[in-house]
């Protein structure tokens, strides 16, 4: 595998972008305009340009790892790619466009994967070209930082699917844990529930947000709060999944807690839009209520 593609050139596609390139694969990066994709390169550009300030990568380095990125706009370079990874929004209809669209250049021996956080993969291979070659990788934000792929098989992909995948993780420094085609996979399934939580205890006003972080943060020794985390997963995010697990098991204990519907609902998605549990418009992040 000697080149890597990625569609969606958000904050996740530009990191899976930027890995697989100092790795040492070329990569297409694309996005619904090419204007978008170049922006992205331009981003991960600003990011290798830190390191090498930091002294943690050199000057050649730093550019070698932006020229085998090469944005694109249209599909039909990715039919050289080895593995070509879909990092688009969380929608399983705009994930099924892509899988359809990617799918006539495909190449024959090409493996084609989801960096879905909670759609069945076994579902969405049916918009795939081969539901032998397609396969869900999560990667976790910031993906540069995070050394974790969550792979979720499919009830038709295949053994030779999975080393591939395998073989890239391993090449690009990320510890691969094998998930159940379930709703939330593993760590959504563990992670959202706490978030969930943490959202009915500030409703119910069991303590404010600051305590609330500061309990969990303090008292369980994690490096963020509940209500931080998910301003910063974003709030749409958070209820999307919470929805996706409710709905897929049909378990009562999954639903949303209505402080984070209402959130949802009034725009507050956490630092994406500049306000969720917290205000970020000032110096430092206030507590909304």
């Amino acid at each position: 595998m000697q080149s890597v593609a990625v569609i969606g050139a958000g904050q996740m596609g530009a990191g899976i972008a930027q890995v697989s390139a100092q790795a040492g694969y070329q990569v297409f990066l694309s996005d619904v305009e090419l204007a978008v994709a170049e922006r992205a390169k331009d981003y991960i550009g600003n990011v290798l340009g830190r390191a090498v300030s930091k002294q943690k990568m050199d000057v050649q380095e730093a550019e070698n790892v932006l020229k085998r990125i090469q944005p694109v706009g249209e599909y039909e370079p990715m039919a050289t790619a080895g593995l070509v990874i879909e990092a688009a929004t969380e929608r399983e209809d705009i994930k099924r466009k892509i899988f359809d669209e990617v799918g006539k250049v495909l190449g024959h021996q090409a493996v084609l994967a989801s960096n879905t956080s909670s759609i069945p993969i076994t579902r969405m291979a049916q918009a795939s070209p081969d539901a032998e070659r397609f396969v869900g990788v999560h990667f976790f934000n910031p993906v540069p930082v995070m050394g974790l792929i969550e792979l979720i098989c499919g009830l038709a992909t295949s053994d030779e699917t999975v080393g591939k995948v395998e073989s890239y993780a391993a090449a690009i420094g990320k510890k691969v844990v094998h998930a159940n085609d379930a709703p939330g996979f593993i760590v959504n399934r563990i992670l959202l529930p706490m978030l969930n939580e943490a959202c009915f205890a500030l409703g119910e006003g069991v303590a404010t947000i600051p305590d609330i972080d500061a309990a969990v943060t303090l008292g369980l020794n994690h490096p963020m709060g509940p209500l931080t985390l998910a301003d910063f997963i974003g709030l749409d995010t958070c209820l999307h999944i919470t929805n996706v697990l409710y709905s897929g098991t049909g378990d009562p204990k999954f639903r949303a807690a209505p402080i984070l519907v209402k959130y949802v609902e009034a725009g507050w998605l956490g630092r994406k839009t500049g306000k969720g549990f917290y205000d970020y418009s000032g110096d430092a992040p206030v507590p909304t209520r």
